[in-house]
């Protein structure tokens, strides 16, 4: 795994979503697109906590619930490793999406937009290039 891995994270901080729910969720998602792949090592608690600045606690509880799920393996003196297993579906990576999209209405309703803004928007977005 590359050494840049650590940086595929990123958290938002004023997010009413826990910081370890953020981290386990972009697991997830970084391993349905193939970003990480079975057996791709992950960074260390400490190294993602100093990157991200984040108490290595939180990291690790994300880790534990991850490896719970069978998302992550650990491999004796080697640390946390994607885990063996079949690739997501697109149905379930779309499962994945479905968190962000209903904080993403919920702002939207707060701000009295109507849907085909949104919609509109959304598209806009979804066609730009990094």
């Amino acid at each position: 795994m590359p050494t840049h891995t650590a940086n595929l994270f990123s958290i938002a901080t004023g997010s009413s979503q826990p910081i370890y729910r953020q981290l386990v969720e972009q697991v997830r998602r970084l391993s349905a697109s193939g970003q990480l792949r079975p057996g791709d090592e992950m960074p260390s608690v400490r190294e993602i906590a100093q990157a991200l600045a984040l108490n290595p606690m939180t990291v690790s509880k994300a880790y534990s619930l991850l490896e719970m799920d069978g998302v992550l393996a650990r491999r004796r003196g080697l640390g946390m490793v994607v885990a063996e297993s079949a690739p997501a579906q697109p149905a379930d990576r779309a499962g994945l999406l479905r968190p962000t999209l209903e904080r993403a209405a919920v702002e939207a309703r707060q701000l009295e937009l109507d849907p085909e803004t949104v919609l509109s928007l959304f598209a806009t977005i979804l066609k730009e290039t990094k």
